[in-house]
């Protein structure tokens, strides 16, 4: 009988994300209930946004959460590495293969005629697709000949007519998509690093993953991996393609409206335990109700076909209530206070706060009113608070946008980047620094005079401080559509010149 393996391969781009935790204890859940191996990939072959850093954060997430791997990156296993950057030789290899064999084509079109050709495809109301230019030797000599340098991609050759269908584990139809609909995909970028489908099928395969369990977006895919497999002549795995996490109005859950980042439920003060609860219950049937359960009952319960196919909701509501109970019904006040030290009252978390606020206080009772906002969520504000400003309403909220997205965009967080975001902010909307960095005193720390700021908001975290944003936001009016799109415009400007 064949070993059921599962994996989750998030991407090290950003903060570890609750979508990837979903995906993590579903793929966890599914291996364990059938004795199987779960296994841990990290897809970096994005050089130029993979980081260690968020890879770090990504591992010590999912560990935190209680969702250990069998193989990774840093326990190893028989199928490693287990970092695509450190597999390249692996996807050239199959990729030569595909090409030998028919399956693929270098491509020489340069960035701007496939821009042109996208913008025709859609004003003539067609979907945007590659047209094949490159299929022919006579069409590859022609682009090669347009290209300053001759770089190209590798594409995969798909069928012009038919339809592809497949068995998806959670639905109980065939699936089918005609191969007119499906592009030939780039396998092999131009720097030689692989694409997701190319390196996933490579790795799932070399990887003997049994079951592909992923989220609902990359169904259209699926003609893309089953092609790949029947070129390359492997068996695919079987594919269970998930709901997304949903907002309360049903929309895609987006860092924009909501915390996304299990860093923030970490350190806004919720338990491991009872995140995977609320998660898992997107596992249970509707019947169960919605009862506390551990992860082992959730293992011993799962099966795939309780998931319901609308889409789970990611109700902070309902997560809070679950939160409470965990801290009041399944520890007494020893167990408590454990868990109030490994929240916050422990060196690497204190430390900092200590250094920002030695030079700041007279006496250790002066403590409480400068740091409290270091082990809150949202702070106690409102308008009177927030208006304590010497700019206008309409420059402060444009000023937090702004901000908001710039700090969503950051590659880094830390001093530097975040203090650069502030300055650009004002800069762009031609207000002078000190009268506008006032403003974000009192919406992240809740004071216009603190702790230094720029430090505050590190050690805070970016998602505690998208959500304090926000907050000001909903209180001094959240921004209208119009108003959006006439802000993004702002950033997109080339700045002015700094008086």
């Amino acid at each position: 009988m064949t070993t059921v393996r599962t994996r989750v391969a998030p991407s090290p781009t950003g903060d570890p994300h609750v979508g990837t935790a979903y995906i993590a204890l579903m793929n966890w859940l599914f291996a364990k209930k059938h004795g199987g191996q779960f296994i841990l990939r990290v897809e970096d072959t994005d050089q130029v946004r993979s980081t260690p850093q968020s890879e770090r954060m990504i591992l010590e997430a999912l560990r935190w959460l209680g969702l250990g791997w069998d193989e990774g990156p840093d326990v190893g296993g028989p199928h490693g590495p287990y970092r695509q950057s450190e597999r390249t030789a692996l996807y050239q290899e199959h990729a030569a293969k595909l090409e030998a064999d028919g399956h693929a084509f270098k491509c020489y079109c340069t960035a701007e005629r496939l821009d042109a050709m996208r913008k025709q495809q859609m004003k003539a109301g067609e979907p945007p697709r590659y047209d094949g230019r490159c299929l022919t030797e006579e069409g590859r000599e022609q682009a090669k000949a347009e290209s300053p340098d001759g770089s190209f991609v590798l594409r995969m050759k798909v069928p012009s007519e038919g339809v592809c269908t497949f068995k998806d584990e959670l639905r109980d139809d065939p699936i089918s998509i005609e191969w007119s609909k499906v592009d030939m995909q780039i396998l092999m970028k131009s720097d030689g690093f692989p694409t997701y489908h190319m390196a996933n099928v490579v790795d799932d395969h070399a990887m003997g993953i049994t079951h592909v369990i992923r989220g609902e977006e990359w169904i259209s895919s699926v003609p893309k991996h089953e092609l790949l497999y029947q070129y390359l002549d492997w068996q695919p795995p079987k594919w269970a393609h998930l709901p997304l996490l949903r907002n309360a109005d049903k929309s895609k859950l987006s860092k924009r409206k909501n915390p996304t980042s299990i860093l923030f439920f970490q350190r806004a003060g919720y338990l491991p335990e009872a995140l995977i609860n609320f998660l898992g219950l997107a596992a249970k049937s509707a019947s169960e109700g919605d009862e506390m359960t551990s992860l082992a009952e959730l293992r011993e319960d799962f099966a795939l076909t309780n998931i319901s196919l609308g889409g789970p909701v990611f109700d902070v509501g309902k997560l809070d209530w679950l939160n409470a109970r965990y801290l009041r019904e399944t520890m007494d006040a020893p167990q408590f206070l454990n868990r109030v030290r490994e929240w916050a009252l422990n060196e690497e978390y204190l430390l900092p706060i200590a250094e920002m606020a030695q030079s700041r206080v007279e006496k250790l009772g002066d403590l409480g009113g400068l740091v409290a906002m270091f082990f809150q969520n949202r702070l106690d504000m409102d308008e009177t608070k927030l208006r304590d400003v010497k700019i206008e309403a309409e420059e402060q909220r444009q000023a937090y946008q702004l901000a908001l997205w710039q700090f969503d965009k950051l590659a880094e967080w830390d001093k530097p980047s975040v203090e650069g975001v502030l300055r650009d902010t004002a800069t762009r909307l031609d207000l002078k620094f000190k009268f506008m960095v006032r403003a974000f005193f009192i919406a992240i720390t809740g004071s216009p005079t603190s702790v230094p700021l720029f430090e505050a908001t590190v050690h805070l975290g970016r998602d505690i401080v998208r959500e304090r944003l926000r907050h000001a936001l909903e209180i001094l009016g959240n921004p209208s559509k119009k108003e959006l799109k006439s802000w993004e415009e702002l950033l997109s400007r080339p700045l002015p010149e700094e008086a």
